[in-house]
């Protein structure tokens, strides 16, 4: 999702107010009210506004709990938000706890107007707000304990949870009470200078990790209670099949199942435990109706279509400046590729799971989710209830990558539709086959470049077309990612990148086919496919001009201070240029992603293997410009996180078709990178000033190119097909 700016502190409205004995802090955009009391078909609408609000409670026994807005699946903002309210509330760190906020209209994202997680935005897009709130709870504080001592509260100081004159301190929990008849003052309190911070921008050890390591923590599958079912649902072997008929007999009759129910999405087994459920749903016998896709519905086919549809352009225009064609003819050099990616699964660590317990008023959703807001509209419009009648308990979630974040809340829905037509508690498990041929995945792109060099290399002409599905066509957020025809998101780090948009005479062109394939955001989106392109081109013209890598990349990116600092780094630490062992080479991409500028350095070898050879990635050496990074050790494991997904997708992921249906099934032939494939990664911050960026998605974008860069570096073969293969 694209980047927007954080809206000002001065729209914020601030209210104090008590809830079980504590202080609750919260403030309001303008609008909340009006969004509340609209219909609940408002609920679910991305474009009805901002109305978030962001709350803290401290409770009597001192300990600060936040509430996050966002969901934690492993990107560490339940550290990093709590580090905001922290640094502005002078809190004790050791009391902090942290709980997921309820679904609600006050927690909507900043940006885009409803409660979500995605596009790397978490953290910038609340900076300013957790820090208000934290602020807030300060003067509160300071009010109170002026109005017990006596004393002008200009006067007190707060340090570590507590307020402070001379000799007296009075902590947080003892003036809760008070605090909380206070009303805020009307002026926003001054937040800190940076100079003055304690906690933000210190690497913080995760508050989540202790209950993740001893097995504390609740995900969406752990979550139990008496009377709970679960189910396992029969979903039709090809995209856009439906059931004709079945026969359930022979699986009532599995020990533990106890019902079996039909579904929009297919046939339901409901049983006492997981065992049950999927031996039950094995005993089914369903005669599907395939649908249009199960004739012809083929990657190769597709692949074959898509180059037809490169090779005849006249696609949507995405950026275009000058007059591309003639400038080719004249070029010294012209670079022609063609580059293919192919469609990837999330495959998240913990597949898709959802509980719900349906009443005769209420509507309860247990799950790890990307999209409070949809979730809480889809479950209502299938119970009949309005929105603020179901509640989502947000766990945590075993991985999202994008999958928990559909727009049409599709595994939420599916167990919705299940314990309605059940008529008790049931929680629906997908299996790792079920997640693997599930549908919603990255989509296939094929790409073709016609690069115009001049005789000194530099590029004077470029023209490239890209054929690919939309993920956001037909999607509520169509009206502002889609214009003209082109979705931002399939463009993104082409139409924008700045070596195309330093070429007076260029031109990007879109085709974005329908192809029966559900597809979706994946980790870093657009950038996840057009990182590798880019930065494989943009490598090829380097060589063509007979030119260092990195120095082509320094002369290219003059005026572009973020790229080459974080280039800069990388190379330094990396030691770009020194000798290598026998056997081995490296690698260069920088790409900007999410508002984050990365540099990847990788050192990579090849190893015989079956039919080829295998390659051996040894080192990776990023460099990263995010602006301040709020907590750094966060962002170098979201770094490590993000380079290891993507050398799995850059080694081995893949997911093809045939007659619709998908042939991978589980991680013995969808391939993931595996503990003993991981190499020494370092990661190196640059100290920036500048906007803040995101983490969670950026560290992927430029992966697998800097590894195809390495491989040819060593052997002069260029791969421009994910997975990279190298032939014998």
């Amino acid at each position: 999702m694209n980047t927007l700016d954080a809206p000002s502190r001065r729209r914020f409205l601030k209210s104090g107010a008590t809830i079980g004995g504590g202080l609750v802090v919260g403030f309001l955009v303008p609008g909340a009210k009006r969004f509340a009391q609209a219909a609940p078909a408002a609920a679910a609408a991305v474009s009805a506004g901002f109305a978030p609000n962001a709350f803290l409670r401290i409770a009597a026994d001192d300990t600060v709990t936040v509430l996050l807005s966002h969901s934690e699946m492993g990107q560490g903002i339940w550290t990093g938000l709590a580090m905001l309210i922290a640094e502005e509330l002078d809190a004790d760190w050791s009391k902090i706890k942290v709980e997921h906020a309820p679904a609600a209209p006050d927690y909507k994202h900043t940006a885009f107007g409803m409660q979500m997680t995605g596009g790397s935005t978490s953290t910038w897009s609340e900076f300013e707000r957790y820090r208000m709130a934290g602020a807030t709870a300060r003067t509160l504080l300071l009010a109170a304990a002026s109005k017990r001592l006596g004393v002008p509260a200009e006067r007190l100081r707060t340090e570590n949870g507590a307020v402070i004159d001379g000799s007296r301190r009075l902590r947080y929990g003892e003036l809760v009470a008070a605090a909380a008849g206070l009303t805020a003052p009307a002026t926003p309190p001054k937040l800190k200078d940076a100079k003055d911070w304690k906690i933000i921008g210190k690497p913080t050890r995760r508050l989540d990790g202790p209950e993740k390591i001893d097995g504390r923590a609740k995900f969406g599958m752990d979550v139990h209670f008496d009377g709970l079912l679960t189910a396992m649902v029969a979903r039709a072997p090809v995209f856009g099949g439906t059931v004709k008929s079945f026969d359930d007999s022979a699986a009532r009759k599995v020990p533990g199942v106890r019902d079996v129910v039909r579904v929009p999405s297919g046939v339901a087994v409901v049983a006492d435990h997981y065992w049950a459920a999927k031996q039950g749903r094995d005993a089914l016998k369903i005669d599907w109706n395939p649908g249009p896709n199960a004739d012809g519905l083929d990657d190769a086919k597709l692949r074959a279509e898509f180059a037809r549809l490169a090779a005849a352009g006249g696609g949507a225009v995405a950026s275009r400046a000058g007059d591309a064609d003639a400038a080719l003819k004249g070029a010294a050099k012209v670079i022609e590729a063609e580059y293919h990616v192919p469609y990837l699964a999330h495959a998240p660590m913990e597949p898709l799971n959802c509980t719900v317990r349906i009443g005769a008023d209420r509507c309860e959703v247990w799950t790890g989710t990307q999209f409070q807001t949809l979730d809480q509209a889809v479950a209502a419009k299938i119970t009949g209830l309005a929105p603020e009648q179901v509640q989502i308990h947000t766990t945590f979630l075993g991985g999202g990558f994008g999958r928990r974040a559909t727009p049409s809340s599709d595994f939420v829905s599916e167990a919705v539709h299940v314990a309605k037509a059940a008529g008790k508690p049931v929680k629906t498990v997908w299996s790792r086959e079920d997640d693997v041929r599930g549908g919603y995945y990255r989509p296939m792109y094929l790409q073709r470049a016609r690069i115009g060099l001049d005789k000194q290399g530099r590029p004077v002409a470029w023209k490239q077309t890209l054929v690919g599905q939309s993920i956001i066509t037909g999607t509520p957020m169509a009206p502002m990612l889609v214009k003209n025809g082109v979705d931002s998101t399939s463009v993104e780090g082409v139409a924008d990148s700045p070596y195309i948009q330093g070429v007076k005479d260029h031109f990007v062109e879109l085709h974005s086919p329908q192809t029966g394939i559900p597809v979706l955001w994946w980790r870093s989106v657009g950038h996840s496919y057009n990182g590798f392109v880019m930065e494989s081109l943009i490598d090829e013209a380097a060589h063509a001009a007979g030119r260092d890598p990195v120095e082509y990349r320094r002369a290219l990116l003059g005026e572009h201070p973020r790229h080459l600092a974080a280039l800069n780094l990388a190379a330094e630490k990396a030691g770009w240029g020194s000798k290598l062992p026998a056997g081995r080479a490296r690698g260069v991409a920088v790409h900007e992603s999410f508002g984050s500028y990365i540099a990847q350095i990788a050192e990579v070898s090849l190893e015989d293997a079956p039919g080829g050879k295998r390659i051996r990635v040894h080192r990776f050496v990023c460099a990263i410009d995010c602006g301040l990074a709020v907590n750094p050790d966060g962002v170098r494991a979201q770094m490590e996180s993000g380079i290891n997904f993507g050398l799995g997708a850059a080694l081995y992921s893949e997911l093809t078709f045939r007659d619709g249906r998908v042939r991978q099934s589980n991680f013995h032939d969808y391939r993931v990178l595996r503990m003993d494939e991981a190499p020494a990664i370092e990661v190196h911050i640059v100290p920036s000033a500048e906007k803040m960026g995101g983490a969670g998605e950026p560290g992927t974008a430029p992966v697998a190119a800097a590894v195809a860069n390495a491989v040819f570096a060593l052997g002069g073969t260029r791969l421009r097909e994910l997975p990279l293969r190298v032939p014998a």
